[in-house]
């Protein structure tokens, strides 16, 4: 099985990646399209070049190399951004599991904009994976699993659970904490985005989750909160009280 992670930047989908990369049944792949993005896009991130050089930049093939890789293990567990998916096929899609990986839009762009000064609507692709949803419900019949970081974070073993319970695979306790430090797997871009979740080791929020949106981020915000609110609804939510 292939598990496909859409989220928007700036959330916990690393530390998900890393919690799915406890599991012995399952193999993870760090952004695959992130290459096929930059290229596409003309976006300017750090690391834009090294990345450029080190990763496929052809989705079609990135979909080839991923489709082999499954091969190779029980589950493939894949972290993308929604974003990353742009000017390519999506019936792939139809053939994998999807979860989309959602988060307040105040705090994501205030995050965004610490790294990236002016974000934009493209940068945090809020509205795609609104149209992925569509995309994925048309496709399939089903809607996809969407996972809010909030819930999460608040509820750890719950939601994972639910989430395992969806993919039907059995909710391994392991998923729950890892060891500070980076993963093998990590993408080449890590030393510019991961340094809070290498020190982490579960799920917990970062004291940067409270850092103010910036004035000239507010018409981003309001542009992004309804398609943040339409995912919402369709989100997890928890079995019982928060965990402490």
């Amino acid at each position: 099985m292939i598990i496909n992670l859409i989220s928007s930047p700036r959330n916990i989908s690393t530390a998900l990646m890393y919690s799915f990369a406890q599991r012995h049944d399952m193999r993870v792949v760090d952004e695959p399209f992130y290459a096929h993005y930059l290229q596409s896009s003309g976006a300017e991130h750090p690391g834009r070049d090294e990345v450029l050089q080190t990763m496929e930049k052809n989705a079609s093939a990135v979909v080839k190399q991923l489709q082999e890789a499954s091969q190779q293990t029980p589950h493939l567990f894949i972290k993308n951004m929604a974003h990353h998916l742009i000017r390519m096929e999506l019936s792939f899609l139809a053939e994998w599991e999807n979860v989309l990986l959602i988060r307040n839009p105040r705090q994501l762009i205030a995050s965004f904009a610490a790294v990236l000064p002016q974000p934009t609507m493209r940068d945090i692709g809020v509205d795609y994976q609104c149209q992925l949803y569509n995309i994925i419900e048309r496709q399939t019949g089903n809607a996809p699993v969407v996972i809010d970081s909030g819930i999460l974070l608040q509820n750890p073993a719950d939601i994972l659970a639910q989430l395992c319970a969806a993919l039907q695979l059995p909710f391994d306790e392991a998923m729950l904490s890892w060891e500070a430090g980076p993963l093998p797997e990590d993408g080449v871009w890590a030393k510019y985005w991961y340094k809070n979740v290498h020190q982490s080791t579960g799920f917990s929020s970062q004291p940067t989750s409270t850092r103010p949106l910036p004035a000239h981020c507010e018409p981003l915000y309001e542009a992004a909160m309804p398609f943040y609110e339409k995912l919402f609804e369709h989100s997890l939510k928890p079995t019982h009280a928060p965990e402490v």
